[in-house]
């Protein structure tokens, strides 16, 4: 049995890729700023890299070595560019992009232990298409994205692969905000409409895309981002 960890995994998609790694077998910890409702919730900030060392020393503590790692933590913000400040700028690329450095390159002596290890990363298809009003978090998984890449080429030789989920509009709170917000331009229904499969997105779908991507029979494939959008962005 594995020992997978999931950031952001209290809620959301990260929630659902949890409970999907859970149902296949792995030992699965979260890390979040809620704990969460399982016994393995851990509260930490990932841009902290202090609160990330000492939630993994907890995590290996109690269910071993981390050998699988999905980043899934992030946080979206709505702004014209030009009323862009620079703490939020900052801030958006610290979670979304500083956040996965530091949990990755923590996590990753645990997969090198092992000469193997499963790295899934979160980012977004707005990095196909842009996004307006959402440069910083665009940018950020924009570079999730390059880095991802990176990653699998350093430590495919040591049996590590690493892929990128950019996921289309999935149901989630987070979508659901913004639809109340007007930052949508329309409704969830209507992005529906312009889908070619006709739907939004389940966090549920999400996360089969990860379980299949840390799993045994996905060792060739790496460095690969696999976009999960209903054929919106191809």
């Amino acid at each position: 049995m594995k020992t997978a960890l999931v950031t952001g995994g209290a809620s959301g998609i990260g929630r659902a890729i949890a409970d999907r790694l859970r149902t296949d077998g792995n030992h699965v910890a979260t890390i979040d700023l809620a704990p969460g409702d399982t016994d393995f919730g851990y509260v930490a900030d990932v841009t902290d890299r202090e609160q990330v060392d000492a939630a993994l020393d907890a995590i290996r503590a109690a269910l071993g070595p981390i050998t699988i790692l999905v980043n899934s933590a992030g946080m979206t913000s709505f702004r014209r560019f030009t009323n862009l400040t620079s703490e939020e700028w900052s801030k958006v690329i610290d979670v979304n992009l500083n956040g996965v450095f530091h949990v990755t390159q923590a996590v990753l002596p645990d997969m090198l232990d092992a000469g193997w290890g499963r790295i899934v990363n979160i980012s977004s298809s707005s990095t196909h298409s842009g996004s307006p009003y959402q440069s910083a978090y665009v940018a950020a998984k924009s570079a999730v994205n390059g880095l991802t890449k990176t990653l699998a080429l350093e430590y495919g030789p040591k049996g590590i692969t690493a892929n990128v989920v950019p996921p289309g509009s999935i149901d989630t709170p987070m979508l659901r905000d913004a639809e109340e917000k007007g930052l949508l331009g329309g409704s969830v229904e209507d992005i529906a409409a312009r889908i070619p499969v006709r739907r939004i997105g389940t966090p549920a779908d999400i996360a089969a895309t990860c379980a299949f991507l840390v799993s045994e029979e996905a060792g060739y494939i790496t460095g690969q981002i696999v976009g999960v959008n209903g054929g919106r962005c191809t």
